[in-house]
């Protein structure tokens, strides 16, 4: 073994594969005492020197002394627990908790932290692509592995995790920036036609819940946000309603819960035919504060829109779609109204790659509610033709 010079670095040698070596010492294992040392290699001397001066300043700080007893699954637990439980909404928090427990701790859990490399992770990526899903009853018809999604998803925890190590000095770089994802295939938006739509509004009405759905494809809200409206939400006067609020189901229970991204807290116009469908749904509801209210007059569960959705799909005689896809129908509608992409990405709410914050304020309240009126002009004629 080459000798340690007074300055923490090894003398350089040359290997038995012609390669110049050098060790550096970067702490000591707080367990044995022992000296914490780390290589450069290259085809020169003056490539390993150059490699050890950079090596040396990133490493500058870094206590790999902890970090070698700090494993990937405990750095993640405090990660959740100091910075995910506060920046992610509650769902998402409860998602990523699935995340750690049934897939990151059991395979790449007790890897010391500044130990794990990009390949490790990527060979971690793949075992959940081809086989990672948990066992259980109601999984047995699906496919063995997770999503591309999914898998972008814990990806995308790992890293935040490791912004955070390297933040407290514990690690010098992301190993998460070397991996290669996979790709997500969209799956194809379904939406209803005008003569579906007829069919759609005249079963709605016959089981009662034509207020529902006639909003929702009237302001294309998402199912969470339509179900957490109250009345002290809607301005009659002003003809307006304003986005505050969703409704989610978390650990068994219908809870408000914030909205999905800063954009999504909007004040939509409201069309004269909005208004006197919810004026209808008003004297409905009596003294509730929800628009939307179950048997118990609390706020309905989102699981029980979509099972009535699918029952009003079923008996109009038309195809299963999912919630998601009347805000799409809505969507759609406007573009054939000839509302710009740009105003409808902002009439619903929800941000893209290519767009930024600034741009969803742009839009003035006569813009807003040519989009309300434009939505619900073709709503009415389909009624009216159906009539």
């Amino acid at each position: 073994m080459p000798k340690r010079r007074a300055n923490g670095e090894w003398n350089i040698r040359k290997r038995k594969d012609s390669r110049w070596e050098e060790g550096y010492t970067v702490g000591h294992d707080p367990e044995t005492g022992k000296s914490i040392i780390k290589n450069v290699l290259g085809k020169t001397q003056a490539e390993v020197k150059e490699k050890l001066k950079k090596a040396i300043e990133e490493n500058v700080g870094i206590d790999y002394g902890k970090a070698k007893t700090c494993t990937v699954g405990s750095w993640l637990e405090i990660w959740m627990e100091n910075y995910a439980k506060i920046k992610l909404r509650p769902s998402t928090f409860k998602t990523s908790q699935g995340f750690l427990k049934n897939h990151i701790k059991p395979q790449i859990g007790s890897v010391p932290l500044a130990e794990l490399t990009s390949l490790d992770l990527q060979r971690f990526y793949k075992h959940l692509l081809d086989g990672g899903r948990v066992d259980r009853i109601e999984a047995k018809k699906k496919p063995k592995g997770l999503a591309p999604k999914t898998v972008r998803n814990i990806h995308q925890m790992i890293g935040s995790a490791y912004n955070l190590a390297m933040e407290q000095k514990l690690v010098t770089r992301n190993l998460t920036q070397g991996c290669a994802l996979p790709k997500v295939e969209h799956k194809e938006m379904k939406t209803l036609t005008a003569d579906q739509l007829s069919a759609f509004f005249q079963e709605a009405r016959d089981s009662g819940v034509y207020e529902l759905y006639y909003l929702d494809l009237a302001t294309g809200l998402r199912r969470g946000e339509l179900l957490g409206l109250k009345w002290t939400d809607v301005d009659f006067d002003r003809r307006v309603v304003k986005v505050q609020r969703a409704i989610s189901r978390q650990n068994g229970k219908v809870v408000e819960a914030p909205l999905k991204t800063k954009n999504a807290y909007r004040t939509l116009p409201l069309s004269a035919d909005a208004i006197s469908v919810l004026m209808h749904q008003r004297r409905k509801t009596g003294s509730s504060e929800w628009v939307f209210l179950s048997p118990s007059g609390d706020p309905m569960s989102p699981d029980s829109v979509l099972h009535m959705l699918q029952r009003v799909l079923k008996r109009a005689g038309l195809p299963r779609i999912r919630f998601h896809d009347l805000r799409h129908t809505c969507a759609t509608m406007l573009c054939r109204r000839k509302i710009s992409l740009r105003d409808i990405q902002l009439w619903l709410g929800h941000s893209t790659y290519q767009t930024t914050a600034d741009i969803y304020t742009h839009l003035d309240y006569r813009d807003k509610l040519d989009t309300a009126s434009a939505a619900a002009s073709m709503m009415t004629s389909i009624i009216q033709h159906n009539a």
